[in-house]
């Protein structure tokens, strides 16, 4: 039997705990059955900003002539696109080559199974398990997997998630035609990214409308959007069965509403109904660590399961899917576990993201129908595109479609609620409003001596910056983390 100090399970934001305990003199452990980086960087956030940035200039230049410019339709170089993509992914490779090279830190390339409280094996790709391995501390972070609804025949269909997109079905060149099954976050930032390509694209949407996450009237303005875009928005749809006819992938289809079928066809379906825990792999009942019914872990507001030493961070524990959240639990986690600092607890209070589709959307806090439900007495206000001026730069004006706009819910004490933006720069002009959400918070150093209250405002003090997530991947970070770069000397 190997011990260990520490045992990471997976390696996305448990790379940040993985390299600090090793940097602590630590024995430690990784276990990863993918490539290094965990889902932002192998298939998910960074390799889908790399399509979506080309697709979102193809929309700038549609929009150019009413400021003065014409550009011809652009020619896509796929291959150069599909290029930067892999290089970006690839980079797995010298994440995991250079943890190799560490003397306190040892790799298994398969996937964890606990065997007892504090030991786990490891089963490889091969069928072959490794010895039993001890540890002391166990941080699980393997992330969540894509759902994949309960379809007749949908295996038929050769479908792709995005595990497979970022995989071995990477297309060649963009279709002709796209059903995407979803209308969720990354159904829409696929759907702007084809259609900008040219692919005629068709999102199945259940639930009575789109991003449905998102406040009413957000999803309307996108729908309507999508709908200039080469983009069929089928709301209210229940799919029956799937299949082919020739080269084309089918589904038959019924309107919840009306009962009404149809068939629909394209060169390819995309599945982004969400997604699923991967406790499951984990023979977490050979532990005391608890699941809820959908089977996220448990966690407390430190991160602990109901197992003392084995804790959960990122999307495994069911707490918002997003990378800069999974990040923000490990700074969390590597405060409590490596520094004499006082022990820092979660805080959900503003979670920020970002739907990178066309129009960009972001959110942090409280929908309109939220405050409702919870109580809250409260006010919003407004503000569109057309009534700024760089709006007007822009060409926007009252009458455009795409004239985006900021809601914001605010409470008694001009406290603030939710924030909304659809538009230009989405994730950039909300990224000031989590600071100020985290502004009231407990001066937790008490660096002055002469702040002797339990609330502070923080005025003149970045200790709140240092204290929100910061939405990924935008270009809020590159303002957040320049506070690393401070000389202190």
């Amino acid at each position: 039997m190997k011990k260990f100090d520490y045992i990471i399970i997976g390696t996305g934001a448990g790379l940040m705990i993985a390299e600090t305990a090793a940097l602590n003199g630590k024995k430690c452990a990784i276990i990863e059955k993918d490539k290094f980086g965990g889902t932002c960087l192998t298939k998910g956030c960074i390799p889908s900003k790399m399509l979506v940035y080309p697709a979102d200039i193809i929309r700038e230049a549609e929009k150019s002539n009413r400021v003065g410019l014409k550009f011809q339709s652009p020619s896509v170089d796929w291959n150069k696109i599909s290029e930067r993509i892999w290089k970006q992914i690839n980079f797995s490779e010298v994440i995991e080559e250079n943890l190799r090279k560490h003397k306190n830190i040892t790799i298994f390339k398969g996937t964890g199974e606990f065997t007892g409280p504090n030991t786990m094996k490891v089963s490889f790709a091969d069928g072959i398990y490794s010895d039993e391995l001890e540890g002391d501390i166990f941080v699980i972070a393997n992330g969540a997997k894509s759902f994949i609804p309960p379809i007749k025949n949908i295996e038929q269909t050769n479908y792709l998630i995005p595990e497979s997109f970022f995989g071995d079905k990477f297309p060649k060149k963009p279709w002709k035609s796209l059903i995407i099954i979803g209308g969720g976050a990354i159904g829409a930032e696929f759907a702007h990214i084809f259609s900008a390509f040219g692919t005629k694209v068709t999102i199945v949407e259940m639930r009575d409308r789109l991003l449905a996450t998102e406040e009413e009237e957000i999803s309307e303005f996108v729908t309507t959007e999508f709908e200039k875009n080469n983009i069929t928005v089928l709301t209210n749809t229940a799919i029956i069965e799937a299949g082919t006819n020739k080269n084309l992938k089918t589904l038959t289809i019924e309107n919840i509403v009306t009962k009404e079928k149809a068939t629909i066809k394209s060169d390819a379906i995309f599945i982004a109904s969400g997604v699923v825990s991967n406790s499951g792999s984990l023979k977490l009942e050979n532990t005391n660590v608890g699941i809820d019914p959908r089977g996220w872990i448990k966690t407390n507001q430190y991160l602990e399961t109901t197992q003392k030493n084995i804790y959960a961070i990122g999307d495994v524990n069911g707490k918002y899917q997003f990378r800069h959240k999974a990040n923000y639990e490990a700074q969390i986690l590597m405060n409590n576990l490596f520094t004499n600092d006082k022990k820092r607890a979660v805080c959900y209070n503003a979670v920020p993201w970002a739907i990178f589709t066309w129009p960009q959307i972001a959110h942090v806090g409280l929908t309109e129908a939220q405050a409702k439900k919870e109580g809250f007495k409260f006010w919003i206000g407004r503000n569109f595109f057309s009534q700024i001026a760089g709006g007007i730069a822009m060409g926007i004006n009252k009458n455009s479609t795409d004239n985006g706009f900021i809601k914001i819910i605010v409470g008694e004490d001009k406290t603030i609620l939710g924030v909304h933006v659809v538009g230009p720069h989405a994730a950039i002009l909300l990224q000031p409003f989590v600071y100020l959400m985290n502004v009231k918070h407990k001066c937790e150093k008490q660096k002055f001596k002469k702040c002797d209250n339990t609330i502070c405002p923080q005025l003149g003090n970045y200790s709140p910056i240092n204290d929100s997530m910061i939405i990924h991947p935008s270009l809020n970070e590159l303002t957040a983390w320049v506070l690393e770069n401070i000389d202190w000397n």
